[in-house]
């Protein structure tokens, strides 16, 4: 079985035209050196998914939430639809790994990093919505994007909800300890903890330290969800 198929197995939709499937997976880097042009990668695309993807959310939200004003829908929306949301919706379906990148992309973490990622998703909306039409890219969408809000929700706004329960319910002060920093500055990885006073919580790795600290919190949410918090 090829990856494009596999990818089709993954998201439970088989596409009629195949070239919209690979173009979607198809980042620039790999483009370029092939040789291509412009208009084979998947940029188009997730202009495309994009909107969609807003359409479909703002939907959602709508009708889920009807008691919220139009600002809190905004920001419910933005931080739905964001770079490193989208990209921790890719982790169920391990969309790096069916990605077409460049060499010099690929070596140096493309198929991990958030902007690819989130953006590789729009464009397979972008594709699905293009050959199956909305009802299917609202389908794909409610799926992998709007699925299980609560652990989403739990994920954009962690440090947040975690500085709230740290200061409600522990003596100590939250930060973050930096364990490790490894690789080239074009390829920099931190590996982060959260610690509440003395103790250490979750860890979380990242491009950037911000990131890391982000899943650290996440994860620390997890283990105190399990503790009864």
């Amino acid at each position: 079985m090829d990856l494009q198929n596999e990818f089709e197995k993954r998201i439970g939709y088989q596409f009629r035209d195949k070239r919209l499937l690979e173009q979607a997976l198809t980042h620039s880097s790999y483009a370029n050196e092939r040789h291509t042009g412009r208009l084979s990668d998947n940029e188009r695309l997730e202009f495309l998914g994009d909107a969609v993807l807003e359409l479909v959310s703002s939907e959602f939200l709508f009708e889920s939430f009807p008691k919220e004003t139009e600002g809190e829908l905004t920001r419910l929306r933005a931080s739905m639809v964001c770079e490193q949301t989208l990209s921790f919706c890719t982790r169920e379906l391990e969309l790096g790994k069916y990605l077409l990148l460049g060499k010099g992309e690929d070596q140096t973490g493309g198929r991990e990093r958030d902007s690819i990622l989130s953006d590789a998703l729009e464009a397979v909306i972008g594709a699905i919505y293009l050959d199956g039409g909305f009802a299917s890219a609202k389908e794909f969408i409610l799926k992998f994007v709007l699925n299980d809000l609560e652990h989403k929700k739990l994920f954009y706004d962690s440090k947040t909800i975690l500085q709230e329960i740290v200061q409600g319910n522990f003596s100590e002060e939250l930060h973050y300890r930096q364990l490790r920093e490894v690789g080239p500055d074009h390829n920099k990885r931190f590996l982060m903890q959260a610690m509440i006073g003395d103790s250490a919580y979750g860890q979380g790795e990242g491009r950037t330290k911000k990131a890391a600290e982000q899943e650290a919190a996440y994860q620390t949410l997890l283990l105190l969800k399990e503790q009864g918090f």
